[in-house]
């Protein structure tokens, strides 16, 4: 059966959480791919293992958030395109998706396998890991071509209203990932490697079946021997959304990267605290980032089908949302910190887990401004200024870079700094997008722009 929904139509708050409960079980789901490993390879492997997969996690979140951002800018125009009823431009608006996304993550893959070494010496990777995170980027990089197809169909599916397929195919692949760890790592005791086997095995998984799926359910979305071609007007829009929301998520990683980087300069101990932490974290704030993104669906739609006081009821229901949302993850992260981390770290690993406890403490009661972050982000993409979304994420993760590497190196503070440093880029992001928000409400004379319409 399929589970579209008109976000034009019917309640808002209702139809905005109906919507976003499978992205946010999805997406959830997603994090278990590694989590399965970090989780794993810690437990029966050690914090050696378990710092290297870490690592290897956060480098991995960059690259794929290339992809990630160019299928989530083409996300924004198939949602303006199926808002305005224009079904020939969206199939159109796919056919040339798919060759710019395709073209990126062929040039990736290559890439990421030619300076692999580069890379890692860039991180500052210790010795004692470097050969256990070399083998399992080696084959980690195979399976980056899945992610592309899986987040492509994903963003597609959302784009038209049907949040709830690409959470049934993530799940069955999450199982399997999980069986194949166990598997790989206990049985034939593959270590390392068969936690990446069994991560590029499970992604292959969720992607040919989500690609097959969309194929056979959806004829609308087939193309046509007419839609086969490289339309200029059509590639003048996509790329015009892509490329800023790919720069977005690839300058957000970055920053992440780039601290990752400095917490590796301190050695395996911290790094195996963040390692764990950070899948913590991310698993704590993931529900407030997909509810922005079904948000940003949601005003691009009605902003295609020019439901401008629609699109104000949103703002207010889905700040309101969010903000009581994330007051409550953070009580629960700061007051089950330990219990948290002591699922990666074992209990006889005191130095690891302080560590770690006092990262989820300093952030996680702060989600509430991660949160307001991610709404900004999906309005200015949804009303065509992603440019505003980069400016914003600039803004957050230069601030969080620039004070992590000042507060870290006085010794008084240390590695606390790296943590305090994170809030405090998101609130003042916050406060400049919001102030922007404002003035564009004011600017009443000017004319809102018309969704565009590919030929």
């Amino acid at each position: 059966m399929l589970s579209k929904i008109d976000l034009t139509q019917g309640g808002i708050t209702g139809t905005l959480l109906h919507f976003t409960l499978p992205m946010i079980i999805g997406s959830l789901l997603q994090q278990c791919y590694n989590i399965a490993d970090t989780l794993i390879v810690g437990q029966c492997i050690g914090s050696g293992a378990l710092a290297a997969v870490g690592s290897a996690y956060t480098l991995m979140v960059f690259l794929t958030s290339i992809l990630l951002g160019l299928s989530m800018g083409s996300g924004t125009v198939f949602s303006l395109q199926y808002g305005a009823g224009r079904t020939d431009s969206l199939r159109r608006n796919i056919y040339v998706s798919a060759l710019l996304i395709g073209t990126v993550t062929l040039i990736l893959n290559i890439a990421v396998f030619v300076w692999i070494h580069p890379i890692l010496r860039l991180l500052q990777i210790p010795k004692d890991i470097y050969g256990m995170m070399y083998d399992y980027l080696w084959i980690i990089f195979w399976g980056i071509g899945f992610t592309f197809i899986y987040n492509f169909y994903a963003a597609l599916l959302r784009a038209i209203g049907d949040a709830v397929t690409p959470l049934w195919f993530l799940a069955v692949s999450v199982v399997l990932n999980i069986g194949l760890d166990l598997f790989f790592i206990l049985q034939l005791d593959w270590g390392i490697k068969g936690a990446a086997i069994a991560t590029v095995a499970a992604q292959g998984v969720s992607a040919l079946g989500i690609m097959g799926y969309v194929y056979v359910k959806y004829p609308e979305l087939r193309l046509h021997r007419n839609d086969l071609h490289f339309d200029r007007h059509c590639l003048k829009e996509i790329t015009s959304f892509s490329a800023l929301t790919c720069v977005q998520q690839s300058v957000m990683n970055l920053g992440i990267l780039m601290v990752q980087g400095l917490v590796n300069s301190f050695g395996t101990v911290i790094m195996a605290a963040f390692a764990a932490a950070i899948k913590i974290d991310s698993f704590a704030y993931m529900p407030v980032q997909e509810f922005g993104n079904a948000f940003s669906t949601f005003i691009a739609q009605n902003f295609g089908a020019r439901k401008e006081e629609r699109i104000r009821k949103g703002v207010k229901s889905a700040l309101i949302t969010t903000v009581l949302f994330s007051l409550v993850i953070s009580i629960l992260v700061f007051l089950f910190a330990k219990p948290l981390m002591l699922i990666f770290v074992r209990p006889h690993e005191t130095e690891i887990l302080n560590i770690g406890i006092s990262y989820l403490r300093i952030e996680g009661a702060f989600y509430c401004g991660i949160g307001i972050l991610f709404l900004l982000y999906g309005y200015y993409r949804a009303i065509r200024m992603p440019g505003m979304s980069v400016v914003l994420t600039v803004v957050s993760l230069g601030t969080r870079v620039a004070l992590s590497y000042w507060l870290a190196g006085i010794p008084a503070i240390g590695v606390i700094g790296i943590w305090w440093s994170i809030p405090i880029g998101w609130f003042i992001a916050d406060v400049i997008g919001i102030i922007y928000y404002k003035q564009l409400k004011k600017e009443t004379a000017k004319e809102v722009p018309t969704p565009s319409q590919c030929p």
